[in-house]
């Protein structure tokens, strides 16, 4: 299943990049990798990474449903990759209120949904599986079928979820509250590495430093501390929810047990409580980017989704 490295480091020939405008006038960079005008597709996929990601990220993974049949679009999330900064500082992830993010996502999903070819099915990462289910929750979409792979539904973290918003706001009324909340790392108290806590294939992690490289202007950098704040908010009020229990889309959701960013105990207590989820869950074998670790883990992954689709969006 894997592909060439020189497959993740270019724009498949025939997808494009393009931009599209939120109603509020804000522009979003975009991905779309359609299928050939003789085929008949299989159905079309809507992916969305997490905090911090780009598209090129996923290029290997939209390669394969690509070659499923499977029309592809992304965007990169507003204020982060190519769609722009919300503070004056390049490199820090900053949203004002996550709702931004799912108005945006409520909008662009009712022009995908009416322009590309069903089933019609939402895929997301990390933040991007937060801000689906949460989508999904508040009626912003109402996809065939849903995916949430590592879905940030809550923070790992020293303090707890309750104390760590609390600490956060203090945090961002101390100074700017669209400061950068640490460094470089994905995560502070840690000894680990970024490269640790994403994935334990090194090539796959290179090749997100080579996008880095090639387009430093797609580079995000840190959260805010009103990001972090604002996460923890929205993860905190979704463990309560009691409309999980009435989703009904159906719903895969892939785990790492030793996930080091997100709360792998918490997606699997919101996803028992779904009435149509199946929960996969992966060990120590696996870091936090399921769809970029080494070849045996990211195969499973892959094929876990393909089955579900299978089952569950026949063409």
């Amino acid at each position: 299943m894997a592909h060439a490295a020189y497959a993740r480091r270019a724009i498949p020939d025939d997808a494009r990049i393009t931009r599209w405008s939120a109603p509020d006038g804000w522009t979003l960079r975009c991905f779309a990798w359609p299928q050939p005008a003789s085929s008949t597709p299989r159905g079309s996929i809507l992916f969305q990474g997490g905090r911090g990601d780009i598209i090129e990220k996923y290029l290997e993974a939209f390669g394969h449903w690509h070659s499923r049949g499977w029309t592809i679009t992304a965007f990169d999330w507003r204020g982060q990759g190519g769609s722009g900064r919300l503070t004056r500082d390049p490199h820090c992830g900053h949203i004002d209120d996550f709702a931004q993010y799912i108005a945006d996502f409520r909008a662009f999903h009712a022009e995908w949904r009416g322009a590309v070819p069903g089933p019609h099915i939402v895929i997301g990462h990390s933040m991007g599986g937060h801000l689906l289910l949460r989508a999904m929750l508040e009626g912003a979409a109402r996809p065939d079928a849903a995916i949430l792979i590592a879905p940030m539904l809550g923070l790992k973290g020293p303090f707890g979820p309750w104390l760590g918003e609390r600490i956060a706001r203090a945090m961002g009324r101390i100074g700017p509250p669209e400061r950068r909340a640490w460094k470089g790392n994905e995560r502070p108290f840690t000894t680990d590495t970024r490269a640790e806590l994403l994935t334990h294939d090194p090539d796959r992690y290179a090749d997100e430093l080579w996008w880095q490289a090639a387009q430093p202007e797609l580079v995000t950098g840190p959260p805010s501390w009103h990001w972090v704040a604002e996460a923890l908010r929205s993860t905190n009020a979704m463990r309560h929810d009691p409309r999980v229990a009435g989703m009904a889309v159906p719903t895969l959701m892939l785990v790492a047990d030793a996930d080091a960013l997100v709360d792998p105990r918490t997606a699997i207590a919101i996803g028992e409580r779904m009435p149509d989820a199946r929960i996969v869950r992966f060990g120590a074998e696996a870091a936090h980017e399921l769809l970029r670790e080494s070849d045996a883990v990211r195969n499973r992954a892959l094929a876990e989704i393909d089955l579900f689709l299978e089952a569950r969006a026949p063409a």
